[in-house]
């Protein structure tokens, strides 16, 4: 085991009292270095071990030394783990005390979804390719100065390494990985005739290859930490669209990548249960408040009203009219309803493989 795979089994040991963040340090290999860095806690709170190559026999190991007292591990010649507390017994809903990614998680419906997340409790890790955008959100969430923490990790969801590197700092940084919402996406409309092959793959890299890297390497993490805790269940989640469930008129590479997700969604519960990591897909309704389709230059109301979709649309005002007239509910998707959803896959232990419409009743399951 290296030292990214040692960090999330030493987490879950110090999480006997509920879950805890942890700061981790490849460099310090001693209770003296740790006191040297700063760390000034009498010995007897920190349990030293030499990880061998028996994981089994590791974990035995590490259970039986560590208490609620402890305070760091020291793994000889390798590093160090460092409590950091925030460990809830009791925790008043489902997701808080957990670390948890977003990735597109700077803005629209992934930047509101990251900040309820913060708002019950949860650690978030803020991933997205706008670094501006995310930084000023992690200082807009800092400045509610909560306990819960919240970082910014930069990330290319299309790039394996990329995401692979994602997870990595999450684990150096806080301990491990409770849930992942693959939520990083784009949409370019447009029919056969206009839609070129090099936007077809660049979609399809992030809607839907972009997902499968962030369950390969999520899941990894989420592995070690259930031979810890065995009744610790995690989540991939995927923020899928309605356009998962029916198919898109002139939105075809939008539509196929969220189709297929629902696909991995399923065979990814399959194989993954066993470790008690739950997979589900949320499709939400349009977001008519986001700048996915807001945006007065790139949004989809001006994208469908160049591209013709809506008959006899002549204003953005006719497009969104015509979209808000197709939802029972009688509005668009928010934020909020997406959440619940969130929360609600998160809090139960029983569902896995589903795609979860959140439509306002414009699509049902058929």
């Amino acid at each position: 085991m290296n030292f990214i795979e040692l960090v999330p089994v030493v987490r879950m040991a110090l999480s006997k009292e509920g879950l805890v963040t942890t700061s981790a340090f490849e460099n310090i290999d001693s209770y003296e270095r740790l006191k040297v860095s700063g760390y000034d806690f009498p010995e007897d709170e920190c349990v030293t071990i030499l990880p061998g190559d028996d994981k089994t026999a590791f974990i035995s190991a590490l259970q039986n030394q560590v208490t609620p007292n402890t305070k760091a591990v020291v793994l000889k010649g390798i590093g160090a783990i460092v409590n950091n507390g925030g460990g809830i017994s009791k925790p008043v809903n489902s997701v808080e005390g957990r670390i948890i990614i977003v990735t597109g998680g700077a803005q629209g419906f992934g930047g509101g979804i990251a900040e309820e997340l913060y708002e019950k409790g949860a650690h978030i890790v803020v991933a997205d390719l706008n670094e501006k955008v995310g930084l000023e959100l992690i200082q807009k969430l800092k400045a509610k100065s909560k306990s819960n923490k919240a970082v910014f990790v930069p990330v290319n969801v299309g790039d394996s390494d990329s995401v692979k590197g994602m997870v990595e700092k999450t684990v150096l940084e806080l301990g491990g990985l409770d849930a992942i919402i693959s939520n990083a996406g784009i949409l370019r409309a447009g029919g056969l005739d206009e839609m070129d092959p090099e936007t077809f793959d660049l979609m399809t890299k992030v809607n839907y290859t972009g997902y499968f890297y962030c369950a390969k390497h999520a899941s990894k993490i989420m592995k070690l930490q259930s031979q810890v805790d065995v009744n610790h269940y995690m989540d991939i989640i995927q923020i899928n669209s309605k356009s998962g469930l029916k198919g898109s008129n002139r939105n075809f590479a939008y539509a196929g990548g969220k189709f297929g997700g629902i696909g991995l969604t399923q065979s990814f519960a399959l194989e993954l249960m066993p470790n008690h990591i739950k997979v589900n897909s949320i499709c939400p309704g349009n977001f008519f408040d986001g700048p996915l389709w807001s945006d007065p230059e790139k949004g989809l109301f001006v994208q469908y009203l160049n591209a013709g979709k809506v008959p006899g649309a002549k204003t953005i005002e006719d497009v969104q009219a015509y979209y808000e007239k197709q939802v029972p509910a009688g509005r668009g998707c928010r934020v909020a309803d997406v959440t619940k959803a969130i929360v609600y896959v998160i809090d139960q232990e029983y569902e896995t493989g589903q795609a979860i419409p959140v439509t306002g009743g414009q699509e049902m399951l058929k």
